[in-house]
Formats: structure tokens, C-alpha cells, sequence
């Protein structure tokens, strides 16, 4: 079967952002550029979907992005660094189906700040006022923010 359409449709997860679908080539150089770095991936959840991180963002001390929590709602990792959500064809990644990009949008909806409370880490999640935007990002503070 030939590949007819050389991009995929994924939800690139920031840290401090919400979810946003985007069309990415379907290869290697475009993957890593998405993520900074050297791709990882994880096969967490039982649809056929999987994590795409940068496998060194922990150790570059990219900024934490999001809790992995199991069935039972307990967290047990957390991704350093942006990250893609992208379907998982029969050998490779495919493109999300709408309904999976929907819920896996309102899995990684809100996002979440980290704080080191002795050995135990706090995750809070990021109220909606604080969440940046592409365009909020490229603004400099308004005076009454200084």
C-alpha cells in the first residue's frame, strides 16, 4: 500500500499551553524538530495512541509539561519539554482520528506547574488566565505586569 499523504495530523502539547492540532511531516527530521531533540516514545494508553517526547528532556532540563497517571489516576511520570500525541498505524505513526485528537485534547487540556515540597512533587493545575497563547508570548508585559 502506497502512503498516500505525507503528513500527519497530531496535537503538539507544550508546557504552559494548550493542546493544538498540527499537520507534521511523517518523518524522522520533522518529529525531532517538533520535540528539540531526539525522539522518545511511549505507548501509555490503550487506544492506539503514543507519546512523542524529546528522550533527553529531563536531562537538558527542558521545563516539565505534563503528569502520565494510570488507570487509577495516580501519577507515575512526567514529560520534560513539548511533546506530540500521534496515532499508531499498523508499522508506524499515523494520524489522530478527530474523535481520538478530541480526546486526547481534553486529556491534556488544562495545563499543570510543578513544585518540589521536600521528596514530593506538586502538581497544580494552570488556571485558564495564566495560559500562554502563540500570541501572548511574543508581547511584551503590559506596565501594571512589571
Amino acid at each position: 500500500m502506497e502512503q498516500e499523504k505525507n503528513t500527519l495530523s497530531v496535537l503538539q502539547i507544550a508546557p504552559g499551553q494548550h493542546p493544538k492540532p498540527i499537520e507534521i511531516d511523517n518523518d524522522l527530521k520533522a518529529l525531532q524538530q517538533a520535540v528539540g531533540g531526539s525522539i522518545g516514545a511511549s505507548y501509555p494508553f490503550e487506544d492506539p495512541v503514543a507519546i512523542v517526547y524529546n528522550d533527553d528532556g529531563k536531562l537538558m532540563g527542558l521545563p516539565l509539561n505534563r503528569t502520565l497517571r494510570d488507570e487509577s489516576g495516580e501519577a507515575y511520570d512526567v514529560v520534560a519539554g513539548t511533546f506530540l500525541a500521534v496515532g499508531l498505524g499498523e508499522e508506524d505513526f499515523a494520524s489522530l482520528s478527530p474523535e481520538l485528537t478530541q480526546k486526547y485534547e481534553e486529556l491534556f487540556h488544562q495545563p499543570e506547574t510543578f513544585m518540589r515540597l521536600g521528596r514530593q512533587m506538586l502538581v497544580l493545575p494552570v488556571p485558564d488566565e495564566n495560559v500562554r497563547t502563540e500570541t501572548a508570548k511574543a508581547k511584551p508585559p503590559a506596565a501594571h505586569e512589571r
